[in-house]
């Protein structure tokens, strides 16, 4: 489903990627363990098409991003603190989004939220959301128009040890939906609870330990 040949990133004269080669197949999650600065967050925006790399190709279901198109259809993102209008609740929020697009109803929006634990009639401003509401919010609008595949930075960022549980359970759900998850944790305990496949990024070197 994720195919990367060759890949590097230099910004300036700093080597961010170098020369990565990887495939993550469909139906499973993957995940990119390592340190803050290691690299993870920067590969999966090349995926996404928002950093071109220096060198190298990424494939996602078929298609040359940056040739074939600029940015992969069909894939939920979750990459850094998902932002959001802050005096608009969760609900607006995800509403305002879903008109850019226009492919999915109002009933959509409310059984994405509804699906990672938060109510869709709630009128409070997310200004006043806690850190793990955002990141439910941020959930529910990655997986909203129904994706394929979830690219996934840190999802577990702010949620307490319930929340942690249940956004397990949500992302194994959605493995059993046949979706295509990567996931980027510092955590080894989500990695290895969670994960098909594993690999360890240090220094922009990606290494593939299963």
């Amino acid at each position: 489903m994720i195919r990367i040949n060759n890949l590097s990133l230099q910004i300036k004269k700093d080597t961010i990627l170098k020369d990565i080669n990887v495939s993550f197949e469909k139906g499973k999650i993957h995940g990119l363990i390592g340190r803050n600065g290691s690299g993870k967050t920067m590969l999966m925006k090349c995926i996404c098409g928002f950093v071109k790399p220096t060198s190298g190709e990424v494939f996602v279901d078929g298609k040359h991003i940056g040739k074939d198109c600029d940015f992969p259809s069909s894939v939920g993102i979750i990459i850094e603190t998902p932002g959001f209008v802050p005096y608009y609740s969760g609900y607006k929020n995800l509403k305002l989004l879903a008109d850019l697009n226009k492919k999915i109803d109002d009933e959509s929006i409310k059984k994405s939220m509804k699906q990672v634990g938060l109510d869709p009639s709630l009128k409070r401003h997310v200004r006043k959301y806690s850190l793990g509401m955002r990141q439910r919010l941020g959930l529910a609008q990655a997986i909203m128009e129904d994706p394929t595949i979830l690219i996934l930075d840190e999802p577990m960022n702010g949620l307490d040890k319930d929340g942690v549980k249940d956004m397990r359970e949500y992302l194994k759900c959605f493995r059993e939906q046949g979706k295509t998850i990567l996931i980027a944790s510092h955590s080894a305990e989500d990695i290895s609870v969670l994960c098909d496949t594993v690999c360890e990024m240090d220094k922009g070197i990606l290494t593939k330990n299963q």
